[in-house]
């Protein structure tokens, strides 16, 4: 019998997206970010949660997606890294589900872009995908396409 998965899920422009339950430190409301001169464009800058000093990835960035509109504020689900406690800046929290194993796939074809890199595969819930987040990936703070551009 396969085994149930636990993740948090989260949405980016209309797009569910779940992290692994045990990589998930805690869901909180917007908190400010002092900005870094000089960070990568995904680096939104740095908060402190309560006294742990924490880097804010926005997603919405990482994903090459439009901006969030004016006036509204960022949710941080924030997960446990290899270099510590790490922010994703996502436009609205979900709920923890729990899906079987046998309902995972790759990437499909269809997907193209950013969200396709960051993503180990999806799930196949009712009328909806469960896009996977590969928190590893989504966390690299490297821009090799902006420093290209700078480059070139």
């Amino acid at each position: 019998m396969a085994q149930p998965n636990q993740f948090c899920t989260f949405y980016l422009d209309k797009l569910m997206f779940g992290v692994d339950l045990l990589k998930v430190q805690e869901v909180i409301r917007y908190l400010e970010l002092t900005e870094i001169p000089l960070a990568p464009r995904v680096v939104s800058g740095l908060m402190n949660l309560r006294g742990q000093i924490v880097t804010g990835i926005d997603l919405r960035r990482r994903l090459e997606m439009e901006d969030r509109p004016e006036g509204t504020f960022p949710m941080n689900v924030v997960i446990r890294s290899g270099g510590g406690a790490v922010s994703l800046l996502v436009d609205e929290i979900g709920d923890v589900i729990e899906v079987e194993e046998d309902s995972f796939e790759p990437p499909p074809e269809t997907l193209q872009g950013k969200v396709r890199e960051v993503i180990l595969g999806v799930h196949k819930l009712d009328k909806k995908l469960l896009h996977v987040l590969d928190t590893d990936k989504a966390c690299e703070t490297s821009e090799r396409s902006e420093t290209a551009l700078v480059e070139g």
